[in-house]
């Protein structure tokens, strides 16, 4: 009997790992909030990764928050576009994206904004710091359409919210556990945090996500977390998805040092 268990045991096929379309390679890059240094750094990591690993169909997907708290918004914004007629990337709309955006309604808006990092990001568009701080409230909302062009915002605006590749899901902040992927609202994709994070359960694809900062990449088998709060720590981190393989590639300064590139055989 124990022989026919064995043999039973013996005979099951290891359990499939989630995966990507085959011959695609996928680099999904974490929250930069305005580190250009970092960003810089991590295209020119993933460029040469990409080279040594090979031919494939790459993708590259930004999470969203490109913008607030670190000290060149702007920058990033337009390396992503220089890098958009380069490469295959595609960026997401993050809760960043979208308070930046709601700023150039009415001037709560703004002064909300201005509180969560937006105060970087103005600066970043040629606002002196000492017109910022003789700017009324009131002022800087007359004055903010001057500083970032129509154009610059309807960029901003044509960020996505969700992108599928195979078993994995790509998001900026999560997804609402009780619905399915087709039926989910824009305020959880872009701003939702514990039912997500407290979810222990198996969930429709593996998720994808940044909003949230970690120590270390997250990996917690139905969710990847790979926010590494690249503003304060000096960290920016990557998540490599190929065939059903893992690995990581972090840019990391260190009291504003060099950036230098570091290579994870998996996610942590």
């Amino acid at each position: 009997m124990f022989e026919a268990l064995r043999a039973i045991f013996r005979s099951r096929p290891a359990p499939k790992l989630p995966a990507v379309p085959p011959g695609t390679r996928y680099y999904a890059i974490g929250d930069i909030h305005g580190r250009i240094d970092l960003y810089e750094a991590m295209i020119a990591g993933i460029e040469e990764d990409d080279r040594r690993a090979g031919p494939a169909d790459t993708r590259i997907v930004l999470l969203g928050d490109l913008v607030d708290r670190g000290p060149d918004s702007a920058g990033v914004l337009a390396r992503t576009r220089a890098w958009q007629k380069q490469a295959k990337v595609r960026v997401l709309a993050g809760n960043h994206e979208e308070m930046f955006l709601a700023a150039f309604e009415k001037p709560e808006a703004l002064r909300h904004f201005l509180k969560h990092g937006g105060r970087e990001t103005v600066l970043s568009y040629g606002l002196s710091k000492k017109q910022f701080t003789t700017l009324s409230i009131e002022e800087m909302f007359e004055l903010l359409p001057a500083l970032v062009p129509e154009a610059e915002r309807a960029y901003i605006a044509s960020f996505e919210t969700m992108i599928r590749a195979g078993d994995y899901v790509f998001v900026h902040a999560g997804i609402d556990p009780d619905r399915p992927l087709n039926d989910q609202k824009r305020s959880d994709l872009l701003w939702i945090r514990e039912r997500f994070l407290n979810h222990e359960g198996p969930l429709e694809k593996v998720v994808v996500h940044g909003h949230t900062i970690f120590n270390k990449v997250m990996d917690c088998g139905n969710r990847i977390g790979i926010d590494t709060g690249a503003f304060r720590s000096g960290v920016l981190t990557a998540l490599v998805l190929e065939g059903d393989q893992r690995r990581i590639i972090q840019a990391c300064s260190q009291d504003g040092g060099p950036v230098e590139i570091f290579h994870g055989d998996r996610a942590a």
